[in-house]
């Protein structure tokens, strides 16, 4: 695919949750690239550089799995997604080399926009400064992203982190500019709802997904091209096994067999905590109420 007929305006980094800072990025480079006739340009990496590097660290928690992070970079303008797969050898190359091979053979970027604090190349050992050197070289622009942009878009990821950990889900929408989104597959679960009467689609995310703080939550959920409303349960489900912690949405008003399919939940209120009820009726009981208070709150 050839980018170079189209004036890429370049900008690298993991974009994770594509969260309202970045998105400030992103118009910065649309309105670059509205004045010199060209398209805004991302690379990214894949699989994430820490998965590659630190392969025992696994506490690593994304926001975005590859394809929710594709769906939300374009719904924010950006014409071309670069992912780079990253490897040890990619690691490897020198701060040059990755500027020669990829930013200029690979995308051929008029200009490239980085923060401050933006390091690549192996051991983190070029950026701004030899960006802007290497620019004159190789005939390309450099625009620099303002300090308190960049700490922004930072504080912003660790802010939408805390606050999805904790169940703020309020909170973790207004930062991220989006409802936070969990994409999985369905798999059979132990069919506990169904013989409660709100038979839930128990849903497998990647390993590397953040899924927020356990409890009830009111949902939008995606199949296909339609959208339902629902009720999540994420936890260990304490009035039954306190098993190993699960994801179930109830989708109402819908019945029909997903099986193996991917299904998107927009989360967008939190209800509950997850409690134990001394019995079965007592926990469909409060399964109403929080049927009624979904309806309402999704109407």
């Amino acid at each position: 695919d050839d980018f170079k007929s189209r004036n890429p305006v370049l900008t690298i980094g993991t974009f994770d949750g594509v969260h309202i800072g970045h998105q400030k990025i992103l118009l910065r480079l649309k309105e670059i690239a509205e004045e010199i006739k060209g398209e805004v340009t991302l690379l990214t990496f894949h699989p994430h550089p820490r998965l590659v590097l630190y392969p025992d660290q696994k506490d690593l928690l994304l926001l975005s799995t590859r394809k929710e992070k594709e769906d939300l970079l374009k719904k924010y303008g950006v014409d071309n997604l670069v992912f780079m797969p990253f490897t040890h050898a990619f690691s490897r190359l020198s701060y040059e080399e990755f500027v020669k091979q990829v930013i200029v053979a690979g995308i051929g970027a008029m200009v490239v926009v980085i923060g401050y604090d933006h390091h690549f190349g192996h051991n983190r050992e070029g950026g701004l400064k030899q960006l802007q050197l290497l620019s004159k070289v190789h005939s390309f622009q450099v625009e620099e992203i303002p300090e308190q942009d960049i700490d922004y878009a930072a504080v912003s990821s660790t802010r939408v982190r805390k606050a999805l950990l904790a169940g703020d889900i309020s909170s973790a929408n207004q930062l991220l500019g989006n409802p936070y989104t969990v994409t999985g597959k369905v798999v059979h679960g132990n069919h506990i709802g169904r013989e409660l009467g709100f038979p839930t689609a128990n849903l497998v995310t990647e390993d590397y997904k953040l899924i927020p703080a356990n409890g009830i939550y009111a949902v939008k959920v995606q199949i296909e091209s339609k959208s339902y409303n629902g009720m999540l349960s994420i936890g260990n489900r304490p009035t039954f096994d306190n098993g190993k912690r699960s994801i179930e949405v109830n989708i109402l008003h819908f019945n029909e067999d997903i099986y193996d399919q991917e299904i998107s939940l927009q989360l967008l209120y939190f209800l509950r905590e997850e409690v134990r009820f001394d019995s079965r009726e007592l926990l469909i009981a409060q399964m109403q109420k929080d049927k009624l208070q979904t309806m309402e709150l999704l109407s």
